[in-house]
């Protein structure tokens, strides 16, 4: 995976390696996440690398469905702050409403990592700042890009998912 990382913040061209997680437990799950990946990988200014296997994973807050989980690491060109505009819209676009805090949801579309970028604004936050706490992010996130620097910690992913309970995590293999 290191080919694919650029270890500059913003290289001279303007294009960066970005990690993003993806998630649904409403409605048709696999068909969302699948769609909202055609529709990432159809989005100018973005090209899809990579993307990991689907997990099943254990909702985290209120009793809701399990979700269904992965990640993907993008080429894009645009700042973080355009990306995650376009994320957002994405999350609406499947239906994504905003009620409660880790309530259960259509979409759920997460900003990771920006290449080596350290982002700290009232509407992003770069690393996101709960991912190493979270086995159903680290997991999809290392099957992929294991030796990407987690550039707070300046740890590995593939050293992060060692620190979590990967218990609720398991490989989707479909229904």
């Amino acid at each position: 995976m290191e080919n694919l990382l650029n270890n500059s913040a913003i290289s001279p061209r303007g294009i960066a390696q970005s990690a993003i997680a993806i998630g649904s437990n409403l409605g048709d799950s696999q068909e969302i996440v699948v769609a909202a990946m055609e529709t990432l990988a159809q989005t100018p200014g973005i090209e899809l690398l990579t993307k990991s296997s689907w997990y099943r994973t254990k909702a985290v807050g209120p009793p809701q469905p399990d979700y269904l989980n992965g990640c993907a690491i993008l080429q894009v060109e645009m700042i973080p702050e355009l990306l995650l505009e376009i994320l957002l819209n994405i999350e609406n676009k499947y239906g994504r409403i905003r009620r409660d805090r880790w309530g259960a949801r259509t979409l759920d579309l997460d900003l990771l990592l920006y290449n080596d970028l350290i982002l700290n604004t009232p509407k992003l936050q770069i690393p996101h700042p709960r991912m190493g706490d979270r086995a159903f992010v680290l997991v999809p996130l290392a099957e992929i890009a294991p030796d990407w620097l987690e550039p707070v910690s300046q740890r590995t992913i593939k050293e992060l998912v060692k620190d979590v309970d990967c218990s609720g995590v398991s490989l989707f293999l479909g229904d």
